[in-house]
């Protein structure tokens, strides 16, 4: 009932810059929590950042300072502005959401969306 698309990785030098994007889409009343998570094969995803329906942001120690998560409400958006990258940010970074849906009985009900994710490499 929501889609959930990310955008925005690519390949970039160390030190360099990428804002990462996630739209949703679909049916929902409406969008809450929302975050950021990384994975590199073999290991287990891991939290980045999230960000509250009133603006709350919580960062990881190994992006604060350099990572910025911000949302767009009006345009169902979330990003992630990500500042002097490392070799070791390369990860597949995938967007989730919590969103208030309507069950099958037209009721409202709260569930986890993900997003199939995006791939940045931090190479030289």
């Amino acid at each position: 009932q929501v889609q959930l698309v990310e955008s925005g990785g690519d390949l970039v030098q160390p030190g360099g810059s990428l804002t990462l994007s996630c739209a949703a889409s679909g049916r929902f009343r409406s969008i809450g929590d929302m975050g950021w998570y990384r994975q590199v094969p073999g290991k287990q995803r891991e939290l980045v950042a999230t960000i509250s329906d009133n603006d709350i942001k919580h960062y990881s120690d190994f992006v604060k300072g350099r990572f910025t998560i911000s949302r767009d409400d009006a345009k169902y958006r979330m990003y992630l502005q990500m500042n002097s990258l490392r070799p070791d940010d390369t990860a597949v970074y995938y967007c989730t959401s919590r969103a208030k849906v309507f069950d099958n009985f037209g009721l409202p009900v709260t569930e986890d969306y993900w997003g199939r994710g995006t791939q940045v490499t931090v190479s030289s």
